[in-house]
């Protein structure tokens, strides 16, 4: 199966339709990945084969929640190289979507292949996810907060949810052992103003991967104490 066809496939899985124009976004993306990926330190999965599954391909099953579907905002905290969140507005160009990072190397990165693609809907930030969530220009300003960043869901429930509007969903894209985790965060996510809705699995073309969409529902205001500093939020998460 070539890349088009596996890509395409995966696009079905969710109710989506890989156009042509789309497919070629995402090869320019992969080699912009891999050209600037000797330079930064972007990722460490640098074969093509291994960045359409582990990286688009993860990324656009995303959408086997409506809640990415029927968003008009989205917001993808500590981004990194730009995922979700870049496959995301690939696919969805109604869709406004903004990444956010702290580092200032990786937002040029995106900025280039913004460019490039020439993505009308993406927006770029550089700022710490614990200080972008206390501007009010980006405090409960989207329908949707996502991440694949690797921290624990307390610690992201902190980082994620004071972007999410009321009635907004913050949803974690995690790997495949999250039970106990979540157990874990649920007294957090609930100080924080939301409420565990939904986990959906989620299975990744021509692999043994099985991952998970966590979903919280934002169901009243963050209150202003949160986010805290980054120190307190990593060595003292919410519990």
């Amino acid at each position: 199966m070539d890349f088009y066809d596996l890509m395409s496939k995966a696009s079905d899985d969710v109710g989506l339709k890989l156009s042509k124009e789309q497919y070629e976004k995402f090869i320019i993306y992969m080699k912009l990945l891999q050209e600037w990926n000797e330079k930064i330190n972007l990722t460490a999965i640098v074969e093509d084969e291994e960045i359409i599954k582990k990286h688009f391909i993860d990324s656009i099953k995303a959408f086997k929640r409506d809640e990415f579907k029927c968003a008009n905002t989205l917001i993808d905290v500590g981004t990194g190289a730009g995922f979700p969140g870049l496959p995301i507005a690939i696919m969805k160009s109604d869709i406004e979507v903004t990444l956010l990072d702290s580092l200032n190397k990786r937002i040029n990165f995106l900025n280039n292949v913004v460019n490039e693609l020439g993505l009308k809907n993406v927006n770029t930030i550089h700022s710490r996810a614990e200080d972008g969530a206390r501007d009010s220009n980006l405090r409960e300003k989207f329908d949707v907060a996502t991440s694949r960043a690797v921290a624990n869901m307390s610690v992201l429930s902190e980082l994620c949810l004071p972007y999410v509007k009321v009635g907004g969903n913050f949803i974690a894209l995690k790997g495949p052992s999250v039970d106990q985790e979540i157990e874990d965060s649920r007294r957090a996510i609930e100080i924080l103003g939301g409420r565990l809705l939904d986990v959906s699995e989620v299975i990744i073309e021509e692999t043994e991967l099985r991952h998970n969409l966590v979903v919280v529902k934002k169901i009243r205001e963050c209150a202003k104490t949160y986010p805290r500093k980054a120190g307190s939020i990593t060595k003292k998460p919410l519990k």
